[in-house]
């Protein structure tokens, strides 16, 4: 018997997102030799002119447009909770994904140029916008999430939270040879709740009310 398609099912979107990352960040140095993973950024493999760069666009190829499709599925999910602040945490959180998504394909990191060019400026204007809508955003679900009942959803942005803090304060404050190493708990922090939202998706979870 044939199963009937459901919303839930675009859970599977935001696993799919993840992999697609997580093979980029963790593949693509084969082809950039020199590359410090401890030290650089996760940007510079897909920067203009690396030499890692074909690839790690290969690799991010389901990164994107999976992340969004699970991320707004995950809208209409939680549309029946009454709680308005976890609604609004997820939709800055789906707002963060666009801006993603859009930000760094218009501005993308050029390798042979100044940190002072425009492109690399509009670059890190989008990765500031990003850091504050994540933050905000998951502020928003943790306690917008504990007021519905979804507890298990307000535990794991916690977590991912604490990660992306972890890791914002580290760049800030850590020797420039671990910069990578905090960066990648910022950027793997949202990357991991997204996936988390579809799993739960999937599961049915969202869109009962607590």
């Amino acid at each position: 018997m044939k199963k009937e398609f459901r919303l839930e099912h675009l859970g599977f979107c935001g696993i799919l997102s993840l992999l697609s990352y997580a093979a980029m960040v963790f593949i693509s140095p084969i082809a950039y030799p020199g590359y410090d993973w401890l030290s650089m950024a996760v940007s510079d493999l897909s920067a203009v002119g690396a030499p890692s760069a074909d690839l790690a666009d290969r690799l991010n190829a389901l990164f994107g447009p999976c992340g969004l499709v699970s991320i707004m599925a995950v809208c209409v999910a939680v549309s029946c909770q009454d709680c308005k602040l976890f609604k609004i945490g997820i939709g800055l959180f789906a707002a963060m994904e666009w801006i993603t998504n859009i930000g760094y394909k218009m501005f993308p990191l050029v390798a042979n140029e100044s940190m002072s060019s425009f492109q690399n400026v509009m670059h890190i204007v989008v990765t500031i916008l990003v850091v504050l809508l994540s933050i905000a955003s998951l502020i928003c679900i943790i306690i917008g999430a504990r007021i519905d009942g979804l507890s298990f959803i307000s535990n794991w942005a916690l977590i991912c939270f604490l990660m992306m803090f972890i890791g914002v304060l580290g760049t800030g404050i850590a020797p420039k040879n671990l910069f990578g190493l905090f960066e990648r708990l910022s950027t793997f922090s949202v990357v991991i709740f997204n996936c988390i939202l579809g799993v739960y998706l999937l599961r049915g979870d969202l869109n009962n009310r607590g």
